[in-house]
């Protein structure tokens, strides 16, 4: 098939299309493709998320079952059979790139999904990769794994301006811009950032997305759009910071951070707002500032500021620990006596998302002081076994009238819900400690906001 003929296919959405991991970018973005009448294969290592998709069902909060089965009308499947990835016209990769204990790192789903699919992949494919990582990635792994794996078949990625007439892979870099709880932005109006190693396979993949997104960023490289999404996720991370160590110094002084947060939005140039919280979470802001700095270091280059921004993060579960502590102890409860009740596990309100949530920090942390600890979260009934903790907790019913709270001796707001009736909860604990300004307005001494 030509490069010609490949454009056309995807201009009468007569492309097959595979996207690889199933989660929290992969399939929304299934769904897009969906929605514009592209048959979509979806791909994942975990046969219950596919036998569950397969049954016209979801687990993610925000997609309700009839998106699926809607996609399902379209043509979409799960799989579990990489074999299968040979007959996709495009092949796009959403699979994690977390951590290592150490902060450098973790390649290896990326790595396991190219060694999965490169006896597959075949001339004519455009391979995209949407997984953040540091700059060079797509170079490093996905394009030496194809060359690698295909030589002997003589399958391979061309970098020359006209590759794709002579029928080589095309490989480019998309970074996902996924914003789990957003009901208000629509993801198609999101503009796509795309980087190819070749001119060719940056306008195939730039032709791709434009079926599903209302416009296109293209780059010069994919190291360049890489970068582009670390830059995106580590402003975020250090204005945060900035936030959050300010309101420790705010609170010394007497001071309500928001208030001055909300005067300062209030200038028309020059300030954007962030607030602070009890941690960062989710897959890309406690992440992104380490895989960049990760590749400075084989630059000789210290990242001092970003690295600082991590660590000021990082810190937060213990700050908010050492806040109830401190609350219990003018109260007569040492924290090690103290029952504590923790409001909110995932890391964002009404997402049931829990990736490198601060929650989990700092019920580990009070575990490990002693305290007697339980949770609820109406997007999670039960916690167990996860990346870094090992909880295996139930979600404790609060009653009528969140009657249950009167029974801790702490009450912990790590994420305020929507769901939580906060003047309810303030009228039923004894002691509630606010990570989030859930209680704002509220005026009560069994308050502390940290």
């Amino acid at each position: 098939m030509s490069f010609q003929e490949w454009l056309e296919r995807v201009e009468n959405r007569s492309a097959n299309i595979g996207i690889i991991g199933l989660g929290y970018v992969g399939l929304p973005l299934t769904l897009l493709f969906s929605e514009q009448r592209f048959r979509v294969t979806g791909f994942d290592i975990d046969p219950a998320k596919v036998n569950r998709l397969n049954a016209g069902e979801s687990y993610i909060h925000r997609i309700e079952p009839e998106h699926i089965r809607a996609a399902q009308q379209a043509g979409f499947a799960a799989t579990v059979d990489f074999s299968r990835i040979a007959a996709m016209d495009a092949v796009l990769i959403c699979v994690p790139t977390p951590l290592h204990e150490d902060h450098t790192p973790d390649m290896s789903f990326v790595v396991s999904t190219m060694e999965a699919i490169g006896p597959h992949v075949r001339p004519g494919q455009l391979i995209v990769l949407e997984s953040t990582t540091y700059p060079g990635t797509t170079e490093e792994i996905v394009v030496e794994t194809i060359d690698r794996m295909g030589a002997t078949r003589g399958v391979r990625v061309l970098r020359d301006p006209d590759a794709a007439e002579r029928g080589g892979v095309l490989v480019a870099f998309s970074p996902e811009r996924e914003d789990p709880g957003n009901m208000v932005t629509p993801r198609r109006e999101i503009p796509k950032v795309v980087g190819g190693v070749s001119p060719a396979a940056a306008q195939a993949a730039a032709a791709l997305y434009g079926t599903v997104f209302d416009r296109t960023v293209l780059m010069s490289s994919t190291a360049a759009a890489e970068m582009t999404k670390l830059l995106e996720n580590i402003y975020r991370c250090v204005n945060i910071a900035l936030v959050n160590e300010l309101k420790q110094l705010c609170l010394r002084m007497g001071l309500d951070v928001w208030e001055v947060i909300d005067a300062a939005s209030t200038k028309p140039f020059g300030f954007q707002p962030f607030y602070p919280g009890p941690g960062v979470g989710g897959h890309c802001i406690p992440v992104d500032p380490f895989y960049l700095s990760w590749k400075a270091a084989q630059y000789g280059f210290p990242t001092r500021f970003i690295e600082l921004a991590g660590e000021v993060n990082e810190s937060m579960p213990a700050y908010v620990v050492e806040t109830a502590k401190s609350a219990l102890e003018r109260r007569g409860v040492a924290l090690g006596d103290a029952s504590v009740l923790v409001l909110g596990l995932a890391y964002k309100r009404d997402v049931d998302d829990l990736r490198e949530s601060p929650a989990l920090t700092i019920i580990d942390l009070l575990l490990r002081a002693g305290a007697k600890v339980e949770y609820n979260d109406p997007f999670f009934p039960t916690v167990g076994r996860g990346r870094k903790y090992v909880l295996d907790m139930t979600s404790t019913d609060l009653g009528d009238g969140m009657s249950e709270l009167t029974r801790f001796d702490c009450v912990l707001i790590a994420t305020d819900h929507s769901i939580y009736d906060r003047e309810q909860i303030v009228r039923q604990a004894r002691l509630v400690v606010d990570t989030r300004n859930a209680t704002r307005g509220i005026v009560s001494e069994k308050i502390v906001r940290c």
